[in-house]
């Protein structure tokens, strides 16, 4: 009995033990089935498009970026195709041993190292990096035969960008370049679809018109949505759309007449702003020294960078949009002008020169080569007179000047289509008190106002400011907004949308007012400073010539330009416009530590209206001697200005064959800006530049020079 009753309690508990089992199971297949349901149906959606994303993926397609062309076709910013080595450094166990084995099946010298770190420091490190850029075919062909040594470095076919002339235009083309961490996270706050569009660049535009209208010029990004395997290779194309490449820019620049004034500064350092006064269209932006900007496209080495950013010439600094001078004697113009719009002189008042004016205590002079005598305000301003000029910002005071010039654009942003222009000084009380900050020196004095009238002391523009206020002088105070860019072109649809230069409220200028000062200025180039430069022109044009103090004098110093060093020599100045009676072009230029107005700027500008009106380039003799200093009117025999090639650039070729062409080769030719008639006339934080004097003392020892 026993035996049996421990049978029965064996049995009970098994039974027992076997429902707890089956109990356990049934509570696991409970919970399986629930997370089945949870999965297939609560996150069925979630999981599906999980599923789909591990099958499908979508490749940013990059457009190919908008051209850059000239106001005649010329093709100044283009497009290539070439092969690139790059390593994606996440992927390396060892990034120096690799390439170290990469430099034994192609070519990588010590600037691609150096770049290549360089792109490691601004860049993360699961990001692809080329290492060598533009590989020959024989590179591409060997590497493809040893690829399986090298995990994590790849062949990429890739778009460059080009600059066909090189340095000519570079300061208003700019350049693009690899987007950096900085300008990533700037992106962040785009709008979503701005950021969308941007998916796969690697390039943005990063200084001129190339940053300036880079929207315009990147295009729409397009994509392929590709079904790919278990291992990650593309099985098939589920779904493709093209990009849209950029737009075109069509400049209001002649690229010609840019390449000639580049040439004839040659190494001189300075710039030249022409305008259309009529509409604001800019003709020629001229910034020298120069730059390559096809440096920048692949990511300039550190020897180039360090070799352009410590050159003591400054070639990276735009100097026509942000290199700011006092203007000096160019100023006395508009300083009659702002005259005779406030009432306060007539153009009949005789001031007597005796070459000193007297103010304060202190003697304000005048140049060595002066005349002294009755003067009226056309003699003032065909023999540049100091003194006249002295004692009419003493009449005005520096409010009414500031008040009076203002308008003509000159101490504020002229809102041209490029970033970083600066606003230069055009002094006044309120300006002094937000310039400084300790109270003495906030305060303005009388004796301040005197150098201002010749264009020193505070005065301080771009040649663009300069350019468009006599711009808007010329066509008797009709105003506009300067324009590098006329018309964008959709290059798909290949419909132009015309930029049209805005037009601002004119300044009320009286016509015999005006004619004053142009009459005034067409006699400085025929009886004045610039007679020579402008003896036998077929055209009448109105100029000034300046020679503006590039550093203070001491009270009793003389200038001496042969003692004196270089970069501390006078500024050569000249504003000009022409036809006269009807201008169809002004412009600005000056010539850093060149000396006399009309011995350097007044020649430049002689040989552009010589272009612009006539069609004509200067021969090869006097372009040797003008870019020396040496010449006054053209020598030898001018030449057809559409039939000089641009530098580098030996084919002329037509814009509409252009697409079928390399990007190494040019658009039309260039065509003058105007047809002559039967009388000649015609039917784009600033670096610091050489001081200008900080107080009127300055200009006491020797005058402003004409």
């Amino acid at each position: 009995m026993t035996q049996l009753h421990n049978i029965h309690q064996e049995q009970a508990r098994f039974r027992v033990r076997v429902l707890a089992a089956a109990g356990f199971v049934l509570f696991c297949f409970g919970l399986l089935a629930a997370r089945l349901v949870y999965l297939q149906v609560m996150q069925h959606e979630t999981l599906l498009e999980r599923a789909e994303s591990n099958r499908v993926t979508v490749v940013p397609i990059v457009p190919n970026r908008g051209l850059i062309v000239d106001r005649n076709g010329v093709v100044l910013a283009s497009n290539y195709s070439a092969y690139t080595l790059e390593i994606t450094p996440s992927k390396v166990v060892d990034l120096d041993a690799t390439i170290n084995e990469l430099a034994e099946v192609v070519e990588i010298q010590g600037r691609d190292r150096k770049r290549f770190k360089r792109l490691m420091e601004e860049s993360k490190n699961f990001e692809s990096l080329p290492i060598r850029t533009k590989l020959t075919d024989a590179e591409v062909a060997r590497f493809a035969a040893q690829r399986f040594r090298f995990p994590g470095v790849d062949i990429k076919a890739r778009l460059f960008r080009s600059y066909p002339l090189g340095e000519v235009g570079s300061h208003l083309i700019g350049y693009i370049g690899r987007i950096n961490q900085a300008e990533k996270k700037a992106m962040e706050e785009w709008a979503d679809e701005d950021v969308a569009n941007y998916r796969g660049t690697e390039y943005i535009g990063k200084l001129g018109l190339e940053q300036y209208y880079e929207r315009e010029l990147h295009g729409q990004t397009g994509f392929e949505q590709m079904e790919t395997s278990a291992a990650g290779r593309a099985v098939r194309r589920l779904r493709h759309q093209p990009p849209t490449p950029g737009n075109t820019l069509k400049l209001s620049i002649d690229i010609r007449l840019q390449a000639l004034v580049e040439e004839l500064f040659k190494d001189r350092r300075g710039a030249l702003v022409a305008i259309d006064p009529r509409n604001g269209e800019v003709l020629a932006f001229v910034s020298k020294p120069t730059f390559d900007p096809n440096l920048f496209v692949d990511g300039i080495d550190a020897d180039s960078w360090t070799a352009l950013n410590e050159d003591i010439d400054k070639p990276l600094l735009n100097r026509a949009l942000r290199g700011t001078y006092p203007p000096g004697s160019t100023f006395k113009p508009l300083m009659a002008m702002a005259a005779l719009n406030s009432g306060k002189r007539a153009a009949s008042t005789v001031i007597m020169d005796n070459l000193t004016y007297s103010f304060g205590g202190r003697t304000f002079g005048s140049p060595e080569t002066d005349r002294p005598g009755p003067k009226d305000m056309r003699l003032a301003i065909v023999s540049s007179s100091n003194v006249y000029f002295y004692s009419l910002a003493n009449e005005m005071g520096v409010d009414l000047i500031h008040d009076q010039l203002e308008p003509f654009g000159l101490g504020r942003k002229t809102g041209i289509d490029l970033a970083g222009e600066v606003t230069g000084d055009l002094p006044s009380q309120e300006w002094k008190r937000k310039k400084f900050r300790k109270a003495e020196q906030q305060k303005w004095y009388a004796g301040e106002t005197i150098s201002l009238g010749i264009g020193q002391g505070y005065n301080n523009f771009t040649m663009l400011q300069m350019a468009t206020a006599y711009a808007t002088l010329s066509t008797g105070g009709q105003r506009f907004k300067p324009r590098l860019v006329r018309e964008i072109e959709d290059v798909v649809q290949h419909q132009g949308r015309l930029i049209a230069s805005e037009a601002l409220d004119p300044i009320p200028l009286k016509p015999e007012q005006v004619d004053v000062i142009r009459n005034a200025m067409n006699g400085v180039t025929l009886e004045g400073t610039s007679r020579q430069v402008f003896m036998g022109a077929p055209y009448q044009s109105g100029g000034k010539t300046g020679t503006a103090q590039a550093v203070g004098l001491k009270a009793g110093e003389k200038y001496s330009s042969i003692k004196t060093d270089e970069h501390k020599r006078d500024h050569s100045l000249y504003v000009a416009f022409a036809p006269v009676d009807k201008p169809t072009i002004a412009l600005a230029v000056i010539v850093e530590n060149a000396g006399w107005g009309s011995g350097a700027a007044a020649p430049i500008a002689r040989r552009v209206f010589d272009y612009a009106l006539l069609g004509q380039y200067p021969s090869e003799e006097d372009i040797a001697q003008t870019q020396q200093g040496k010449t006054m009117a053209p020598i030898g025999t001018p030449r057809k200005a559409s039939e000089v090639p641009l530098p580098g650039q030996p084919v002329l070729v037509p814009l509409a064959a252009s697409a079928a062409l390399p990007a190494s080769v040019p658009a039309a030719a260039s065509m003058p800006l105007s047809t002559p008639s039967r009388g000649g006339a015609p039917a784009s934080a600033p670096a610091t530049l050489p001081a200008r004097p900080a107080t009127s003392a300055a200009a006491t020892a020797s005058g402003a020079r004409p």
